[in-house]
């Protein structure tokens, strides 16, 4: 049975690996949020959350301020589940509201607050994903880069762990690993 798990998460490590490198940032058939998107998904499959936190049957993406992504998010993540848990999306407005949610996107419309978002969620197991320069290096466990035209991602593992969270070793290949300063 762990040979059947393995393979699977191989299989998603390495469609996470493909959509990491072949897809351009201003792709015109992929949008940069569409992007984003499916790399919040797949985090979702590669992180571990404490067995007591998450609701049974459910993973919420919340999206804490402005909302780039549109219909992108909903769209990727309608009918997809995460392990056994459903996936959904939610809008949130104030960094309290989103101690319900296992990853919380902080877009570059909320750079002014994420020292707030910061503050109100630390240590709580709630995997803080932004994009905004040095989001990582400032507390926040993993930050959307661009790189060479492409979507890339930083990690803060020390973050990953104050909050009780686990980042699989294939998505830590994946990523440049920063230090919160």
């Amino acid at each position: 049975m762990n040979g059947a798990r393995d393979a699977k998460a191989r299989r998603a490590g390495l469609a996470l690996a493909a959509a990491l490198w072949l897809v351009p940032a201003t792709s015109h058939a992929v949008s940069e949020y569409q992007v984003k998107a499916a790399f919040l998904l797949n985090f979702g499959k590669f992180v571990e959350w404490p067995a007591q936190v998450l609701p049974a049957g459910e993973l919420d993406i919340c999206v804490l301020g402005d909302d780039p992504f549109g219909s992108d998010l909903d769209d990727t993540l309608a009918g997809r589940t995460v392990g056994n848990r459903s996936v959904q999306a939610r809008r949130i407005g104030d960094p309290a509201a989103a101690r319900g949610c296992a990853i919380v996107f902080v877009s570059r419309a909320g750079a002014e607050r994420v020292k707030a978002v910061l503050d109100s969620l630390r240590g709580a197991p709630v995997l803080l994903v932004g994009e905004q320069d040095r989001f990582a290096n400032q507390g926040g466990m993993i930050n959307f880069v661009e790189v060479d035209q492409k979507i890339r991602f930083e990690i803060n593992e020390a973050a990953a762990r104050q909050a009780g969270l686990k980042i699989s070793s294939q998505l830590l290949k994946l990523a440049t690993i920063v230090e919160a300063r």
